[in-house]
């Protein structure tokens, strides 16, 4: 599991990073990066809808998910919050496959995002 401190929680929180933030998509996912203050930690969140699969495949794709998370906390810039769309299919990816495929993605949208500012 996340630390507290580096999980997208409230609602609002979500909307703005969705809304305002930097998409990027993949295959089977869309990545919103939304910068916050420079000292803040990055925090993830995730939106596995019902398209994905019943709720025993939509918790094992947040589970994926977050082991990702975990992974990409380490050596990424802080002050950012990235909220991830499982898209349908995602289910049936292999862990590499979806290992590399929202690392890559993430990796573009931070380039980006350090390139536009």
């Amino acid at each position: 599991m996340l630390a507290r401190a580096n999980r997208v929680i409230r609602p609002d929180e979500f909307r703005v990073a969705v809304r305002r933030g930097r998409r990027m998509s993949t295959a089977h996912a869309v990545l919103y990066l939304f910068p916050r203050q420079d000292a803040a930690p990055t925090r993830f969140g995730f939106i596995v809808s019902k398209a994905v699969g019943v709720a025993v495949v939509r918790n094992r794709v947040r589970r994926r998910l977050r082991a990702i998370a975990r992974e990409l906390l380490v050596a990424r810039p802080t002050g950012t919050d990235v909220v991830i769309r499982a898209l349908p299919g995602i289910d049936a990816l292999d862990w590499q496959t979806l290992h590399d495929e929202v690392t890559k993605g993430f990796d573009r949208a931070v380039d980006r995002m350090v390139a536009s500012t």
